[in-house]
């Protein structure tokens, strides 16, 4: 069966303080309704947590490290979730149900199997 990314765009926020607790419920609550067919997944601490990571000069070269994000965009990418879908449509119907797509946006895309 296929798998698709289902990436999450959303508010830049830290998702793990308390005044976010009832978002996080809905994200529960759906992880729970979709459970069957959810391979993985996580929420993502703020983007001021990130760190961009180059190589100048490709393979082997110098390693030059960025803090923050590689862009500055009212939304971000705050979570994903690895989904097992009979088909697109079924990923882009379960993606409607995921809390971040209420009030931004989720990114659905299919997966390219990297081992087994």
């Amino acid at each position: 069966m296929p798998q698709y990314a289902a990436l999450i765009y959303s508010r830049d926020v830290d998702w793990s303080q308390p005044e976010f607790a009832a978002d996080t419920a809905e994200y529960g609550a759906f992880g729970q309704s979709a459970a069957a067919i959810i391979r993985g997944g996580a929420a993502l601490y703020p983007t001021a947590t990130a760190t961009t990571v180059r190589v100048h000069g490709g393979k082997g070269g110098d390693v030059v490290t960025t803090d923050g994000p590689y862009a500055e965009t009212k939304e971000a990418l705050t979570g994903f979730y690895l989904l097992e879908c009979d088909d697109l449509d079924h990923a882009i119907a379960t993606a409607a149900q995921i809390p971040g797509s209420w009030d931004g946006a989720v990114e659905v895309r299919p997966v390219i199997p990297m081992m087994g």
